[in-house]
């Protein structure tokens, strides 16, 4: 690798300092979490959405708030429920009596973070509407197809211990999510510090570190950053084993995935890994990159059989060998 991507350029190094800005401002409010962060720093990086799963009480709602007063974008939250429809989602046709004509309401959508909370209590006619949005980046209301604000974030969660009087997501939706985050309990240590903040009752504030245009200069900026020939190649070969494992020494697998990743996986692994590169001031990706991102692109994409499921093994389970089997360049 030449010597000059071994580092930044001037105007990077700056944007990259002020994404650092933004983290911290976040962390001011929220206390660990920083997997989370940093995945939601890496969908915008990308322009990709994310999926976030964990159960309640975690401070998801709070994270990706706080994120959009720091980097002062319009946040908003929208509670998915069996009765929810389209036009409660994207926006609809209301007829004005005064001059006989209609006009279109917008619906919350139009935001820069969404989040889209519980998505799989919603009915497949929402999920299709917002499918649109997330990979249009447009949505379509009384025959008007409408452009969303930029940049434009889905982050949407769902709960894994209550699923009773859900709609699971199919797939091709799954494809479409950048990363699938999991989001654990805090330490002992870090839940005092949270208890410390709640008794003491007043939510510290949280000063705006950079504006759109920085995340405009920070999306230009991750272009830069180097991928070696080997390390594409790498992660191709990762893809490709969750397909054929047993061309990789992993004939194991093979009665364990019913479904591989799709080639969408491949440009979203090399995608998120210069970015988490990036948020790490490096002008060179390495396949620590690749391994850190790993888990949280492919865990929505490998479908599992009811031979897994019978071996109690997760998808992260699989993930893992699939990363020892390949060799790292």
């Amino acid at each position: 690798m030449a010597a000059g991507a071994l580092s930044l350029s001037p105007q990077a190094a700056l944007v990259a300092e002020t994404l650092g800005r933004v983290r911290a401002e976040v962390h001011k409010v929220i206390i660990a979490q920083e997997e989370l962060i940093d995945r939601l720093l890496v969908g915008m990086l990308c322009q990709g959405h994310i999926l976030v799963e964990g159960v309640p009480g975690l401070a998801k709602t709070l994270t990706v708030s706080t994120l959009a007063k720091a980097l002062d974008l319009k946040f908003v939250r929208i509670q998915f429920t069996p009765d929810l429809l389209p036009a409660d989602l994207i926006g609809t046709e209301i007829f004005n009596q005064a001059d006989g004509q209609f006009t279109v309401r917008r619906g919350p959508v139009f935001a820069n973070l969404v989040l889209a909370d519980e998505v799989n209590r919603a009915p497949a006619k929402v999920q299709s509407a917002l499918l649109e949005a997330m990979q249009e980046r447009q949505v379509s209301i009384g025959g008007q197809t409408m452009p969303l604000d930029e940049p434009f974030l889905v982050m949407a969660t769902q709960n894994p211990i209550e699923q009773e009087g859900t709609y699971p997501l199919p797939e091709a939706q799954l494809d479409r999510f950048l990363l699938k985050v999991k989001v654990d309990y805090p330490t002992r240590q870090e839940e005092r510090q949270i208890l410390e903040i709640g008794l003491n009752g007043a939510t510290p504030a949280v000063n705006v570190a950079a504006h759109a245009m920085d995340l405009a200069a920070a999306r230009r900026a991750v272009q830069e950053v180097a991928m070696d020939e080997a390390l594409k190649e790498y992660i191709v070969q990762l893809i490709y084993a969750t397909r054929r494992p047993a061309a990789y020494r992993l004939p194991e697998l093979t009665s364990l995935i019913g479904y591989g990743a799709s080639p969408r996986a491949s440009i979203a692994l090399a995608q998120a890994s210069r970015a988490h590169a990036f948020l790490r001031g490096r002008a060179y990706t390495t396949p620590d990159d690749v391994k850190a991102l790993a888990h949280d692109v492919l865990r929505h994409r490998i479908v599992t059989t009811y031979e897994a499921e019978a071996e109690e093994l997760s998808t992260d389970d699989i993930i893992d060998r699939v990363l020892a089997g390949v060799d790292v360049p």
